[in-house]
């Protein structure tokens, strides 16, 4: 192991990056709080400013998958797909199987541009996740709690507050709901055959409510769908810790765009067509177990540095006076002051350690594990 690596996998190294993230991020959060003011004076400046700042904080987990792992992403997509990215209001369909896979979403948002802009149909739960939660709530992201009958009416007008968006916007949707795990896809598969749907190899059954509302509620503003499959090569599966580790990965996304004018309009159509789509989706999972690759030209979109310089300004803006006072504290002597000091980084390295588990496989929600049960 290189010196470079063994570095990579020190705690300590960890403890800093982490401190570097969630005090950035208070600190992001409480000036998104302050920008209120600017809502009813202009709301387009009030959206601006709050993609800066979101930038601000996500970049830094990108920035570990880019330049701390070296992590690389693949496109598989034609040349007049990749033309277009950055420059149009989408609806993104993408795979939930590996616990970064939302990281590897936002690779891509940053480097054609609309990450700090980007947007998810996302679950009740994590708008209570401080600095997740925090700041997609101020970034007007649409909260669900999966229950189509309470969440009718606050993800319609959730969507419908987003047409007028002023940045380029990236819509990700998780049809599937929750993640893959082989248990939840023995319950799906029993959902499809009650239901007399064909059956998946590599996916779980897509919940069609989400996706035919937003696109009733995006149409004339979104532009088209882009279907995302993501794998990684040597069957491998990241995790975000692994990610902090150092651990370096080879992404592989399959882009296929749909024109939104070629989407049925009827909700019940529109619903069929979802499921085709995860059909081919399957198809082309198939197709990258048996020959390691997806079909199609490939595209490499280049590191930007930004990430990187985001990351340094917080890291010399945060550890310069967190140096000077932990030196303050051992000088001192006061055991006070040291045994306060340490349950601080005790307390910091479990809160870190938290937040990494919202992205865990075996830790995530159960939700979709009884649903045969209710059908039933």
């Amino acid at each position: 192991m290189g010196f470079i690596a063994y570095l990579k996998t020190q705690f300590i190294l960890h403890l800093l990056i982490s401190f570097v993230f969630v005090v950035s991020g208070l600190i992001i959060n409480f000036i998104q709080l302050c920008t209120l003011t600017l809502w009813p004076i202009n709301k387009q400046l009030y959206r601006r400013v709050n993609c800066r700042l979101s930038y601000s904080l996500w970049s830094q987990l990108v920035m570990l998958l880019e330049w701390w792992s070296g992590t690389e992403c693949t496109l598989f997509t034609e040349k007049e797909t990749v033309d277009k990215f950055g420059k149009e209001h989408v609806i993104i369909i993408l795979n939930h199987n590996f616990e970064i896979d939302f990281l590897c979403g936002w690779t891509i948002c940053e480097r054609f541009g609309v990450l700090g802009s980007s947007k998810v149909l996302a679950k009740h739960e994590l708008l209570k996740v401080p600095l997740i939660g925090w700041t997609w709530y101020f970034l007007e992201i649409v909260f669900c709690k999966r229950k189509w009958e309470e969440d009718r009416d606050t993800v319609v007008q959730g969507l419908r507050n987003l047409v007028d968006y002023p940045e380029c916007m990236w819509f990700l949707l998780y049809c599937e709901g929750t993640r893959f795990t082989e248990k939840k896809h023995q319950i799906s598969m029993q959902v499809a055959e009650s239901k007399g749907l064909p059956k998946l190899k590599y996916h779980l059954l897509p919940r069609t409510k989400g996706f035919t509302t937003t696109v009733q509620c995006l149409r004339g503003t979104a532009s088209a769908v882009y279907d995302v499959t993501l794998n990684f090569r040597d069957k491998k599966n990241p995790s975000l810790l692994g990610i902090l580790y150092g651990k370096k990965y080879q992404a592989d996304m399959c882009v296929r765009r749909f024109p939104l004018e070629d989407i049925p309009e009827n909700e019940t159509e529109c619903a069929a067509w979802l499921h085709r789509l995860y059909q081919e989706k399957d198809t082309l999972q198939e197709h990258y177990e048996k020959e390691g690759t997806f079909p199609g030209p490939q595209y490499k979109p280049p590191r930007r540095p930004w990430t990187l310089l985001n990351f340094f300004f917080w890291t010399v803006v945060l550890l310069s006076p967190l140096f000077n006072f932990a030196i303050g504290v051992f000088v001192s002597g006061s055991p006070l002051l040291i045994v306060g000091f340490m349950s601080f980084i005790g307390i910091a390295c479990f809160a870190v350690r938290r937040l990494i588990g919202v992205t865990e496989i075996e830790k995530g929600s159960s939700y979709g594990n009884q649903e045969f049960k209710k059908n039933k």
